[in-house]
């Protein structure tokens, strides 16, 4: 079985980002830049946001990281993303989910322009992706299909089940494999069957936040398992998919922690170098 090591990848795929941004810098004289509004003082938000900064200033992206309290008005938030839209210096806005009760989320992922969303979650980028356009990727898919892509460059005509259905995961992953010329199944917490479901599949994608819900039974000799889940458990943080069984069968398997994390911070830098090329072209 081959560990599919998210580190590694990611440490990879950021050392062909620091190049392409010397490269970027040689060309326009000027490099992408990267900022986060962080809302609150939620520990799990702030080292995420810790971690983006440390990673864009690795690779040489201009990083900013704008801080407010939890009591922000939502109007304040509006206004500085609509400042940064105006902003050229700025090739990526992310405003690190989640948000105070107080503040509509739907409003705030409306506000950021298009051009500028790294996440990938403005209703124009979904709408782009699920079309076959040009858009940006939610990062955690984006990962997972870097992920699969490294063990099986050819994906055309594979079986893919995707469990879970989310606007961040499922649907955006499915939209990918697709156009991998996958033939995907959309399975969730309400699939019937879903032992039978995931039976089928040559590549599995468990984003569901059910731990450990993905058994070495359901698993078809030689599949590629990729596990989204990150669940704290009694024994710990697990992930999707029951490990030590999975890894008995699995052709490759991605670890939690170590898999699919790091490589989501690492699309978030190719995310926003996507954004400044863009922006240049236009």
């Amino acid at each position: 079985m081959i560990l599919i090591d998210g580190k590694k990848a990611a440490a990879e795929l950021r050392e062909e980002l620091k190049k392409e941004v010397a490269e970027l810098k040689n060309k326009y004289n000027k490099v992408p830049g990267l900022t986060v509004i962080l809302i609150g003082e939620l520990a799990p938000s702030k080292i995420y946001v810790k971690n983006k900064e440390k990673s864009a200033n690795e690779v040489g992206l201009k990083s900013e990281v704008i801080r407010y309290p939890e009591t922000v008005e939502e109007i304040t938030v509006l206004e500085k993303i609509d400042e940064l839209n105006n902003d050229d210096t700025v090739s990526g806005i992310l405003v690190q989910l989640p948000l105070p009760k107080h503040i509509d989320k739907q409003k705030v992922i409306e506000a950021i322009s298009p051009g500028k969303d790294v996440d990938g979650f403005h209703p124009m980028n979904v709408g782009n992706l699920s079309s076959g356009y040009e858009s940006s990727v939610p990062c955690t898919p984006l990962g997972c299909y870097l992920l699969i892509k490294k063990i099986e460059t050819n994906l055309s005509g594979k079986k893919a089940v995707v469990v879970g259905r989310s606007n961040l995961n499922g649907k955006p992953m499915t939209q990918l494999l697709l156009k991998e010329n996958c033939t995907v199944t959309i399975t969730h917490s309400k699939t019937a069957d879903l032992k039978g479901e995931c039976l089928k599949g040559d590549i599995i994608v468990a984003a569901v936040g059910i731990p450990e819900l993905v058994k070495g039974d359901w698993v078809k000799k030689d599949a590629i398992v990729i596990d989204v889940g990150i669940n704290k458990t009694e024994k710990g943080i697990v992930g999707d998919v029951a490990f030590d069984e999975v890894s008995k069968v699995a052709k490759a398997l991605t670890p939690v922690p170590g898999g699919v994390g790091p490589m989501t911070i690492a699309c978030l830098l190719k995310n926003t170098i996507e954004c400044f090329k863009r922006s240049q072209k236009n």
